[in-house]
């Protein structure tokens, strides 16, 4: 198995593929000022993985969300949880990475995209799907973001090799700014969004990978990896945090 199909192994029975959670996505809601409707909103929701916040999004929303993932066995799960919820006939999964997204122009009045714009690079991201967006339309997004202007040497060189686009939020805000949107909320993840949400559910599952997949030398360098991630961040999670960035496409 390689190292992709041993990610989708891990991370596929997991509630959430990285930080969040149910009222975090209520709040970004909102502040999106979305609930009153007179017709149902078209919604994608881009790097869904296996749906926690698509559900959501479905539960709150008189909507018609697509799904996004380039992960069908993802999708998989998500079809059934929706089933389960009673809400598969808000949601349509679409099996494609956000680089070739085949949407017409002006098709949705909000694009959402929880812990995933980072494949892309949160700039290209804003830019590339604003296209997809109404005039007034609405973005939310959540990125990882520094919260102070100085953070320990350990930690800054870490993120700035994962991901260079590592910014505080008034940078990200100014790009919004500079790409035609209308900032309108913000707020970053609480610990629990983390800690109880991802990290301690992750780390309940590892043995029984580890099991499923004959404690792989790559099996074990992906536990490694992953626990050096949650060790990172119980140790200098008063530095950085992913932001919610909530924003309105200027008409």
């Amino acid at each position: 198995m390689d190292e992709l199909q041993l990610l989708v192994d891990l991370h596929k029975n997991n509630d959430r593929q990285g930080p969040g959670g149910d009222d975090e996505t209520a709040r970004a809601i909102e502040l999106a000022r979305l609930t009153a409707t007179s017709s149902p909103l078209k919604i994608a929701d881009i790097g869904c993985g296996t749906g926690a916040s698509t559900l959501t999004l479905a539960r709150l929303l008189d909507a018609e969300i697509t799904a996004v993932d380039f992960l069908p066995e993802f999708l998989e799960i998500l079809e059934s949880r929706a089933q389960q919820a009673g809400l598969r006939d808000r949601i349509k999964p679409l099996a494609r990475s956000m680089e070739e997204l085949p949407f017409a122009p002006a098709e949705f009045d909000l694009i959402w995209s929880e812990g995933a714009i980072y494949n892309i690079g949160f700039e290209r991201g804003i830019r590339e799907w604003s296209r997809y967006l109404k005039p007034g339309g609405t973005i939310a997004v959540s990125e990882i973001t520094w919260l102070s202007d100085t953070r320990p040497p350990e930690i800054q060189t870490h993120w700035e090799t994962e991901y260079p686009e590592i910014a505080t939020a008034s940078t990200k805000i100014g790009q919004l700014e500079r790409h035609g949107y209308a900032p309108i909320g913000y707020f970053t993840l609480p610990e629990h969004c983390w800690l109880d949400n991802y990290f301690r559910p992750m780390q309940a599952s590892f043995a029984d990978f580890l099991d499923r997949n004959g404690n792989s030398a790559d099996a074990r360098a992906i536990v490694a990896a992953e626990e050096r991630e949650i060790a990172l961040y119980e140790a200098h999670r008063a530095s950085y945090s992913y932001g919610m960035y909530v924003a309105r496409k200027v008409a």
